[in-house]
């Protein structure tokens, strides 16, 4: 269910995986994605059974309306029964909120400047890393006094650079911007490296504490993989201050 934990300075981290919950297949199992086609009623079980992993209560978690952009929301509570706004990014200071980021390919990125007491969670797949979705979410921290060389940035399974094939033209268009996401798959086709290109946006602004998932979520048949399957769950990561 938690692929992979980490804690520091009161700062925790964690990714799921796809077992350990109740979707039915294409979900299955632990579908953490409000928004696929799956049943409500097994998503709201599987945010119970993974808050609870985590000792959460999942009345407690803020998720957010992603639209692959760059928006960054700051948060107090979650958002109770209104409309979610719009955003691939949420930042709060209320410790013992937990920021969730739902993916399936995209990066996952966490981050926490236990020091500050400020915490964020951004949703990067390829256009919001265009966009600069990381950059904004790190701005608002700074915001809310985080200092970038205490930010620990923690990111979960996406595509590989190896594996995200795109157009020639698309590539070009995204070393552009990041040249650090510039890439070519294992059969030697033109490719986007999501991470690579996230890292580097976190370390020209300043953030050292950095660490990657190993996991290829198109190669790993463990996780949720859009670009593998089209129709399937999503994985999520928690990020959250003691």
């Amino acid at each position: 269910m938690i692929g992979r934990r980490e804690s520091v300075s009161g700062a925790h981290f964690a990714f799921t995986d796809r077992w350990g919950g109740v979707s039915a297949a294409p979900y299955e199992e632990l579908n953490l994605g409000g928004a696929v086609g799956d049943v409500p009623e097994a998503v709201r079980a599987n945010r119970e059974l993974a808050a609870k992993s985590l000792g959460l209560d999942a009345a407690r978690v803020v998720w957010m309306n992603q639209v692959h952009g760059a928006d960054a929301e700051v948060v107090e509570e979650p958002w109770g029964e209104g409309p979610v706004p719009a955003a691939d990014a949420v930042v709060t200071v209320r410790r013992g909120l937990a920021l969730a980021v739902l993916t399936a390919d995209c990066v996952p990125v966490l981050l926490a400047d236990p020091v500050a007491g400020v915490v964020a969670a951004a949703h990067a797949g390829r256009p919001g890393m265009v966009k600069g979705v990381v950059p904004a979410a790190v701005r608002a921290m700074t915001a809310l006094g985080a200092e970038p060389d205490r930010i620990v940035a923690r990111t979960g399974p996406a595509v590989c650079g190896r594996c995200y094939e795109v157009p020639e033209p698309m590539r070009a268009e995204v070393a552009a911007v990041e040249p650090a996401a510039h890439a070519e798959t294992s059969w030697g086709t033109p490719a986007v490296d999501v991470s690579a290109g996230v890292h580097a946006q976190l370390d020209r602004l300043g953030v050292r504490d950095r660490a990657q998932s190993p996991v290829c979520t198109l190669e790993s048949h463990d996780h949720f993989s859009y670009r593998r399957d089209r129709t399937t769950g999503r994985l999520a990561g928690y990020v959250w201050l003691d």
